[in-house]
């Protein structure tokens, strides 16, 4: 056997088992055994959680608890199904709901009618707890978008003031 045969043969047999290797990944890969990576251009911005003045629990106080989410990228993005929740499970779903590229919507506790820039949740009570809580963001299937916590947590000396789960500021 000629040495060009024996490297066409090899060449082949390394080909195919490339193939079977790729194979054997890809449907690993589609079946969801990888975490996908989170959706960094939605994000919760700003988080009111103590509303000003007093709570007397009116329409109006609870309006003045809200959290905004942002979209920091140029394209539009689907939030029908997704989930804004805080620790006791308390949780708002988007309905319906597209967000334009480099928008804000601000989603209020209380009763209201939708629009573009915000949307109620139409609870009677407040939900953010004015202490300590943290609002998480979940998208359609579940996953983890963004997460932000405030003040004194069981196990924590820290006082936080709007941090995301990477440790940064709100603010910044």
């Amino acid at each position: 056997m000629s040495v060009s045969v024996s490297a066409r043969r090899l060449t082949a047999a390394a080909a195919v088992a490339a193939a079977c290797i790729g194979g054997l990944a890809l449907p690993a890969a589609a079946a969801g055994q990888y975490p996908a990576r989170p959706h960094h251009d939605v994000v919760i911005s700003k988080v009111q959680y103590d509303s000003p003045g007093r709570d007397n629990r009116s329409n109006r106080s609870l309006n003045k608890e809200w959290v905004d989410v942002t979209n920091t990228s140029r394209r539009a993005v689907n939030l029908d199904d997704w989930t804004l929740s805080d620790e006791a499970g308390h949780t708002y779903t988007f309905r319906h709901f597209h967000l334009d590229g480099r928008a804000t919507v601000r989603v209020h506790t209380g009763i209201g009618r939708d629009s573009a820039t915000d949307v109620y949740q139409d609870r009677r009570a407040y939900v953010w707890n004015d202490h300590a809580d943290t609002a998480t963001l979940r998208n359609d299937r579940g996953r983890l978008v963004d997460e932000v916590t405030w003040g004194h947590h069981r196990g924590d000396d820290r006082d936080r003031r709007g941090e995301h789960r990477d440790g940064s500021d709100i603010r910044g």
